[in-house]
């Protein structure tokens, strides 16, 4: 399956489905079964999402469904627990997750590391994953960090060769803002893109995030996005 990611149509929040090519569609959770799983991919379909965001574990099945449909497989690692994984365990996990067909790969990253002025073991802890081949969007946690620490943790990842910075990993460290993607885009260099990720879940918080140069949205929330038929601005309580 291809990596590259067409430049979607223009979004408007007076047209919700426009909004669907920047959202990868996500659902990892315990127990998920595999109609759930397929049900998930098939709705990437129907609605036009840039991609289907599932655990490893599903990446195979995932990359079946998806065959020729043109919607990428995406994956998480360290994720939803983040900075757990040795490096070692990253690296592997990663060669594995790109050997199976994902199209990109989130990862979680070793924040107490950086804060640890372990910035030499942070950076190779990204590298490692990077090295599997595929785009890989480094989760950085932003609001656990100090201002100069949310420098040094951006530069060291594009050092490391991260094609994506995120904000966050998920609502619970973070809830997707303008301020946090914009200090992101006005930090990246040329080539390097922003994803945004933290209960998103409403369209005029969708376009705000888009419009301060975000290039994809990860949430749970798509289909009542792109419907409609959820709340038009943040649902805090949302995962």
């Amino acid at each position: 399956m291809s990596a590259a990611t067409p430049t979607p149509a223009p979004y408007s929040a007076a047209d919700p489905r426009s909004l669907a090519p920047y959202i990868q569609h996500t659902r990892i959770e315990t127990g998920l079964t595999r109609d759930e799983l397929v049900t998930h991919c098939e709705q990437a379909v129907e609605y036009g999402f840039n991609a289907a965001m599932v655990a490893a574990s599903w990446v195979p099945l995932a990359v079946d469904v998806l065959r020729g449909t043109g919607v990428k497989v995406a994956s998480a690692l360290d994720f939803p627990t983040v900075g757990v994984m040795t490096s070692a365990g990253k690296a592997a996990e990663a060669r594995a997750i790109a050997e199976a067909g994902a199209d990109q790969l989130d990862m979680g990253v070793q924040i107490g590391w950086l804060r640890s002025g372990m910035e030499r073991e942070f950076a190779d802890d990204i590298a490692g994953v990077v090295a599997a081949g595929i785009p890989v969007k480094v989760m950085l946690e932003l609001p656990l960090l100090t201002p100069a620490e949310r420098d040094r943790a951006v530069d060291l990842a594009m050092d490391a060769g991260a094609a994506f910075l995120k904000n966050a990993s998920s609502g619970a460290i973070e809830v997707a803002n303008p301020a946090s993607i914009a200090y992101l885009v006005g930090r990246a260099r040329e080539g390097v893109k922003v994803k945004a990720s933290g209960k998103i879940t409403g369209i005029e918080q969708a376009v705000s995030l888009l419009d301060a140069g975000a290039v994809l949205l990860g949430t749970s929330s798509g289909i009542s996005i792109v419907t409609g038929s959820g709340p038009a601005t943040a649902n805090r309580s949302a995962y």
